[in-house]
C-alpha cells in the first residue's frame, strides 16, 4: 500500500448480481478503489481523502484489466477465495492500512466482531477507531469489511447497504444473525 497517488487513474464498471459495481484502478492494474454504482458519492470522497480532488474527478473511463475483472468474476461465480489474488493499494493513515490490511485475514466464510479486528491490529479497546477505519475502507469486498459484525453475531453497518452484506456473508457461507426486519418500515 501506498500514500503516493498514481499518475492516472482508470475506472470501468462490472457487473454483480448485486447491482453495477465500480472499480478504480492504476496504470499497473493495481486496484485503488472498489464501491457500488449506486454508492459512487462515497467512493469520489474516498479517492479525494486518499489522492486529493484532482485525482477523484480525473478518472478516465477504461477497460478493466483481466486482473481484476477474472478475480471479481470468479468471486460472484463462487470462488469466494478469488479475490485474494487482487493487487490494491491505497492512501490512509498507518492505523487504517493496518486494520485493512487485517480485514485481507477473515478467511472467506468467515467473520470477526470489531473487537477481534480491534485485538488483532495490537489494540483491543480501540474498537470504536477499528470501526471508523472499516468504514473508511477504499477497498471494500477485496479487504472484506462485510466480514466483521457486531459483538452479538448481528449485521451491522456496511457502506454498500445491510442488504448487500448480508447476500454477500451468505454468498461466502458465514454464519450471522439476520437482522431484524423493520415493522414500521411501511408506517404512515
Amino acid at each position: 500500500m501506498t500514500r503516493t497517488p498514481p499518475e492516472r487513474l482508470f475506472q470501468a464498471d462490472i457487473p454483480t448480481p448485486l447491482g453495477p459495481a465500480r472499480i478504480v484502478f492504476d496504470g499497473e492494474g493495481v486496484l485503488r478503489a472498489f464501491d457500488w454504482e449506486s454508492h459512487e458519492a462515497r467512493m469520489v470522497r474516498l479517492l479525494t481523502r486518499h489522492y486529493g480532488a484532482a485525482a477523484a474527478v480525473g478518472v478516465a473511463e477504461a477497460p478493466p484489466p483481466a486482473s481484476l475483472a477474472q478475480p471479481f468474476a470468479a468471486y460472484f461465480d463462487g470462488e469466494i477465495s478469488a479475490l485474494s489474488t487482487v493487487p490494491w493499494a491505497t492512501g490512509g493513515t498507518a492505523f487504517q492500512q493496518a486494520v485493512w490490511r487485517a480485514l485481507c485475514e477473515i478467511p472467506a466464510g468467515q467473520t470477526w466482531t470489531y473487537g477481534q479486528l480491534a485485538a488483532h491490529v495490537g489494540a483491543p479497546k480501540a474498537v470504536r477507531a477499528v470501526g471508523l477505519a472499516n468504514g473508511s475502507n477504499p477497498v471494500g469486498l477485496v479487504a472484506p469489511c462485510h466480514r466483521v459484525i457486531g459483538a452479538s453475531g448481528a449485521l451491522t453497518g456496511y457502506g454498500g447497504g445491510l442488504d448487500r452484506k448480508q447476500w454477500l456473508l451468505t454468498h461466502e457461507g458465514a454464519t450471522f444473525r439476520a437482522p431484524a426486519p423493520d415493522l414500521f418500515s411501511d408506517a404512515r
